[in-house]
């Protein structure tokens, strides 16, 4: 046994010996509060000195719960999903809890923290801890009573590391969480060939329901040779190169380069891939499973069994962060995820308009990413960017700015705040700053590309009406909305200010089980994933504004985080590349009627599906 493990082993062996804390969360909800004498009667009410908060505990199932510390000066939060159904030890920082968040180029490199053996999601409002009188926790929609345990809580200067505090590996040599069992989990290699051969000569007998480019048959408008929109009797349509209406059912991330993190990790996996995966490195389950299906030698078989799923299933759109190749195969309809504006490398994703070089900068990337696209006609168009974490937070921006290197974007922010620094002058620099990025690459891509749409910035679920109106020189505007269904207010509020088509770019239903978190919505099991698809889509269709609804994702992420922790099941298909049957022929139903529903012909679905 490694020395690190053997030494983990002990203190676990005798933290043991402490009473845990044990809490229920009911269906009903309700938050369970103890007392810092619960944990350690030593333990002292400020925590300014420390860094780092570390607990020893055991959750039974993979729901993520939010610790609340409750100081005197309020209640600071963070939402924790640590490693399910055995002991470890999870480590806060405590400036999760104390400081804004304000690090990352989109909402979920700015909330999202992966640590080894817990996920973190920046949920609360931060505030000082100074005078912290009591510890509670809180889960939303709790699905079979699930519990935790805390057996030690304690403050630190330094980081104490992560540490798994059981012997044994976490998960199987397919990818599986091994400490839970469910209906179809593969316990072989014959049986997954036996499943994947099934699946094959069951899609051999499918048709879809569009014709060439994805659009309905038995519609017509004018033909350009490229993916447009139009404004038919009071509704948005996509409209396809050949002239039939379009409704863009797409899936975001049809990726095989789904990697979890494993350096440092290594006790936790019974086995690993032979091969490294490429890019963020780590490891890829689902790759190795790829192999197992068709060889070393995967890549092109993958691609073909992808476009017959999505025509079996009624998508016609290969979504946001896709590997490019399905693209380039020219089978389906697809969208350019675009880089190089200044989002990546400007402070909260803001990219420097005041830099000399910035409209030169921007042209080149145009050009670079573009050229190659103009004259493709299964190219539905380009989004610029994704959920900007600075709308409705630009003081928080400003601060972020303000404290970073010297640059032209600081010294023009500097310029404007000597004329006063208020909230409400921080919000119209940030607007403006907007105005000018967004007129410029605009400007840039149809200069290199104008036969093909600007699909948006995919704004996390709404922005302030002043970044509402700057989006009016896009084609179409987008937004991710995790909900039930669609934020409606926001697309009211694009209709009244700008009355353009409304894209979905991300939503998604999970449900707890199989080691992963069930995601930003939550539904009670994978029957009622497809319940909450059908709603979700129907409804959104049922809108005039609303020209289409990527899910998120393809396949489930990792049990044991992807690169920033996250864990979700949230796949179309498995880690073991098997479709969830009761999602996909859900979704495959709704997309049968989508052009009756976007017509008015038809109403959406009613039911709503079960969370608990």
């Amino acid at each position: 046994m490694k020395f690190h493990l053997l030494c983990a082993f002990l203190a676990a062996a005798a933290a043991a010996s402490a009473q845990p804390q044990r809490a229920v969360f009911p269906p009903a909800g309700g938050e369970q509060v103890w007392s810092l004498r619960d944990f350690d009667a030593s333990l002292a009410a400020d925590w300014s000195p420390y860094g780092f908060l570390a607990l020893e505990l055991r959750l039974s199932s993979p729901q993520r719960f939010d610790l609340r510390l409750h100081d005197a000066g309020g209640v600071r939060s963070v939402r924790l999903a640590p490693v399910p159904g055995v002991w470890v030890r999870a480590v806060v920082p405590l400036r999760f809890l104390t400081q804004p968040p304000s690090q990352g180029m989109d909402l979920a490199s700015v909330h999202n923290k992966q640590r080894p053996m817990v996920f973190i999601n920046l949920s609360g409002a931060p505030g000082p801890l100074t005078a912290v009188q009591q510890i509670g926790v809180v889960m939303s929609n709790p699905v079979g009573s699930p519990t935790l345990e805390i057996r030690s809580l304690k403050l630190s200067k330094d980081d104490p590391g992560d540490a798994l505090l059981e012997p044994g590996a976490l998960v199987d040599q397919f990818g599986q969480w091994i400490h839970d069992d469910w209906p179809g989990k593969a316990k072989s290699l014959d049986q997954l060939q036996t499943d994947w051969a099934s699946e094959e000569k069951a899609l051999g007998k499918s048709e879809s329901p569009y014709c060439r480019y994805g659009g309905f048959p038995a519609s017509h408008a004018k033909a350009t040779g490229f993916y447009r929109v139009e404004k038919l009797g009071g509704r948005w349509w996509f409209v396809d190169p050949d002239g039939h209406l379009f409704w863009s059912a797409g899936i975001d991330s049809v990726n095989a380069n789904v990697t979890t993190p494993v350096q440092g990790r290594e006790p936790i996996f019974a086995a690993l891939p032979p091969q490294p995966a490429p890019g963020r490195g780590g490891a890829s389950f689902y790759a190795w499973n790829l192999s197992r299906r068709f060889g070393a030698d995967w890549t092109a078989r993958w691609i073909d069994l992808t476009v017959a799923r999505m025509t079996a299933w009624g998508f016609n759109t290969v979504g946001n962060w896709s590997d490019p190749r399905l693209g380039a195969s020219g089978r389906m309809s697809y969208v350019v995820t675009t880089w190089g504006w200044g989002i990546e490398s400007g402070p909260m994703g803001v990219a420097d308009v005041y830099a000399p070089d910035f409209a030169d900068r921007i042209d080149r990337a145009a050009a670079q990413q573009c050229d190659p696209h103009k004259t493709d006609p299964w190219l539905l168009g380009y989004f610029l960017g994704n959920e900007l974490p600075w709308p409705g937070r630009e003081s928080v921006a400003a601060d972020a700015i303000l404290a970073g290197p010297a640059t032209p974007l600081q010294s023009a922010l500097k310029a404007w705040l000597g004329q006063g620094d208020t909230s409400d002058r921080r919000r119209q620099f940030l607007f403006e700053t907007y105005e000018k990025f967004v007129a410029t690459v605009s400007a840039a891509v149809r200069r290199h590309d104008p036969n093909h749409l600007i699909l948006g910035l995919r704004f996390g679920s709404s922005a302030p009406p002043e970044i509402v109106r700057a989006s009016k020189t896009f084609d179409v505007y987008s937004l991710n909305s995790y909900a039930y269904t669609v934020n409606q207010r926001e697309i009211d509020r694009v209709r009244d200010l700008i009355d353009k088509p409304v894209l979905i770019g991300e939503f998604h239903f999970g449900t707890p089980g199989r080691g992963m978190t069930p995601g930003l919505r939550q539904v009670a099991n994978q029957e009622e994933r497809g319940v909450a698809y059908r709603y979700y889509v129907e409804n959104a269709a049922a809108d005039a504004c609303i020209v289409g609804a990527h899910w998120f994702e393809w396949v489930d992420e990792p049990a044991t985080g992807r690169f920033d922790g996250e864990n979700y099941n949230i796949g179309l298909i498995d880690t073991t590349d098997r479709p969830y049957p009761e999602l996909t022929s859900a979704a495959a139903e709704t997309h049968r009627r989508l052009l009756a529903v976007h017509s008015g012909k038809e109403p959406p679905v009613n039911r709503q599906a079960k969370l608990q």
